[in-house]
């Protein structure tokens, strides 16, 4: 369970960096709890899928399921990490595009910072985790990481974004040796 913990605040923090840079827009109350559950959802659906797809692998890789585990999670957080130092067009702020967050703008942004998450799916698939608890904990946290990102965001500004990308792939890679290693 600790394991699940972690994992779902590494891929919050993604949806922390992102809440962060629409906060900045002052969104209200309204578009907070939209932004809020969309990425909820994306986040949550995604592992939903690798979930699915790594338990009937597991099967296959018998004692080996943790050490690949370990290395696909590894492995998400040196992409994630990649992702934060490279370059990349920021989304534009709500002031700056001249609207609030549309759902469309929304079901991209969540769809595109859930991506990752089909490979911790299948990492956590692969050491048996249930379902059900893995989705509503990812959810959960997610969400909360994003009110909190909408929150801070408003508050500190642009500088957010990145932080959050480089904390999400670091703890990825620190949870994903600590599988594979057999200490979680």
């Amino acid at each position: 369970m600790l394991a699940l913990l972690l994992v779902a605040l590494s891929v919050g923090l993604d949806n922390f960096g992102a809440a962060g840079a629409l906060g900045i827009s002052g969104t209200g109350s309204h578009d907070r709890l939209k932004v809020a559950v969309v990425f909820g959802f994306f986040e949550a659906g995604m592992p939903l899928l690798g979930l699915v797809l790594g338990d009937s692998v597991a099967r296959g890789l018998g004692g080996h399921a943790k050490l690949v585990a370990g290395l696909v999670l590894c492995l998400a957080g040196v992409f994630t990490l990649v992702q934060a130092h490279g370059p990349r067009d920021p989304a534009p702020t709500a002031e700056a595009a001249g609207t609030k967050p549309g759902l469309t703008r929304l079901i991209v942004i969540a769809a595109a910072l859930s991506i990752d998450n089909l490979a911790i799916g299948f990492a956590l698939g692969t050491s048996h985790v249930n379902v059900v608890a893995a989705a509503l904990v990812i959810g959960v946290v997610s969400v909360g990481l994003t009110l909190a990102g909408l929150e801070l965001g408003k508050r500190l500004g642009s500088r957010l974004g990145r932080w959050g990308e480089r904390a999400g792939g670091l703890l990825l890679i620190a949870v994903g040796v600590s599988i594979a290693t057999g200490v979680l």
